[in-house]
């Protein structure tokens, strides 16, 4: 497999990708980052001194611009002031940094940032209503289908905001997976022996 591998994760919420990520990079013996992603650009930012909360909502809040939404993040520039449009942008900039080792990035719309990275393998992780809705009780404090879904409409309206294209459509990412049937620990198996076929 390649020695400088990054895998991207995006996933609907309830679908169980966040632990899929783990078992991933448990037995690949690569780094994870997800939240810390919004700690290191707010450092960069510096607003270091607010809480993990106050980041995240920072982070969500999409303020119109005078471009089209259409336009790549890159062609925002930081003019504009917006703050959730910086934080994206430094996020951005972490998550290229993170990149320069094998690594796997939860989120924050990675496979778009690192879409020229040779070495990047975008994964989105879904599954269908029934399965999510019991782990919305299981594993989510019993949130019902319904919450989950309105999180994973601000997911796909951040996604689609900032990068053009649309959130969990097959043509935006390497591989898509649904854990709906099959236990997490053989899916990620069968991931990493996917990757050990087409990304060797």
């Amino acid at each position: 497999m390649n020695n400088n591998l990054v895998i991207t994760i995006s996933r609907q919420y309830g679908s169980g990708g966040r632990e899929l990520a783990q078992i991933l990079a448990e037995k690949l013996q690569v780094k994870l980052y997800d939240k810390q992603i919004v700690h290191m650009a707010a450092m960069q930012l510096s607003l270091g001194e607010l809480s993990e909360a106050e980041l995240l909502n920072m982070e969500s809040k999409l303020s119109p611009l005078p471009l089209s939404a259409l336009m790549p993040f890159h062609s925002f520039g930081l003019h504009f002031g917006e703050s959730s449009t910086q934080m994206f942008l430094e996020e951005a900039e972490v998550i290229r940094k993170l990149a320069e080792h094998s690594c796997i990035i939860l989120g924050r719309a990675a496979d778009y940032v690192l879409r020229n990275n040779p070495n990047k393998f975008s994964i989105f992780v879904c599954a269908n209503d029934e399965f999510r809705a019991q782990r919305g009780i299981d594993n989510y404090g019993g949130k019902s289908l319904r919450e989950l879904n309105k999180e994973d409409a601000q997911r796909a309206s951040y996604y689609n905001y900032y990068t053009g294209k649309t959130w969990g459509a097959g043509e935006s990412y390497d591989l898509i997976v649904n854990t709906s049937t099959k236990p997490l620990e053989k899916i990620a198996d069968a991931i990493i022996d996917y990757l050990k076929k087409f990304n060797g």
